[in-house]
């Protein structure tokens, strides 16, 4: 009887044992999944922050920036954006006229109304605008910070460690035009290198099944003259 007992207590063990190993093989690959996915959408947010730079960049200086540095100091420090004001002269508005009634065009040509070309800060602008937005921890949204601006360069995950996104732009002929073009990515072996290897591996190897994926997160293109993110 004492024998039998130890039988089915060892036998309960070993079930127990492969009831573990059976969820842990299920729940693995879901858990992979979602630690993919979540830093998928930081790496997206970062991204789509460093385009709304570039792009800011490109309109006031005509050209895409290959430098983290370069775009960072001179859209933070210099007053060269480009923006046109409207300016009222209401001494110069008769007194019947309601200038609110009349179109900005026939404003502007009857001198009632004077457009002036003004440089501001670029990210002084893109701010007034709200187009830094980011959601804290809280789940409020605020505009960047400098502090946060100057931590864009760097990938999100794994955390503790300083890994920046390639940034790089040129100029890419098109149609016998000269067409500014940027990129800037992650690849997947970097953003989750301090996850599981194999499943790493195998995530890397199902992308590069399909022709013309890269097997990372980014926002433009060298080869091409679009800004879109592969992660839209």
């Amino acid at each position: 009887m004492k024998g039998r007992t130890i039988i089915q207590i060892v036998l309960g063990l070993v079930i127990v044992g492969l009831a573990v190993l059976l969820y842990n093989s299920i729940q693995k690959p879901m858990r992979f999944d979602n630690e993919y996915t979540k830093r998928r959408d930081a790496c997206a947010e970062k991204l789509k922050s460093i385009r709304t730079l570039e792009d800011a960049y490109k309109l006031t200086y005509g050209r895409y920036c290959g430098s983290f540095d370069t775009l960072f100091n001179r859209l933070m420090n210099e007053d060269s954006m480009k923006v046109v004001s409207k300016v009222i002269n209401y001494d110069k508005i008769p007194a019947d006229v309601d200038i609110n009634e009349i179109p900005e065009l026939e404003g502007v040509k009857k001198g009632y109304i004077s457009r002036v070309e003004v440089f501001v800060n670029p990210i002084a602008k893109l701010r007034e605008d709200g187009k830094l937005p980011i959601i804290d921890a809280n789940g409020y949204t605020h505009q960047l910070t400098d502090e946060e601006i100057l931590n864009l360069r760097y990938v999100p995950y794994p955390k503790g460690e300083k890994n920046e996104f390639e940034l790089k732009a040129a100029m890419l002929e098109k149609s016998g035009l000269m067409v500014p073009v940027f990129e800037c990515k992650v690849p997947l072996e970097v953003l989750l290198s301090d996850m599981d290897h194999q499943s790493v591996l195998n995530k890397i190897a199902e992308i590069n099944e399909v022709k013309g994926r890269y097997a990372g997160w980014k926002v433009g293109d060298l080869n091409q003259a679009v800004t879109d993110g592969n992660f839209e």
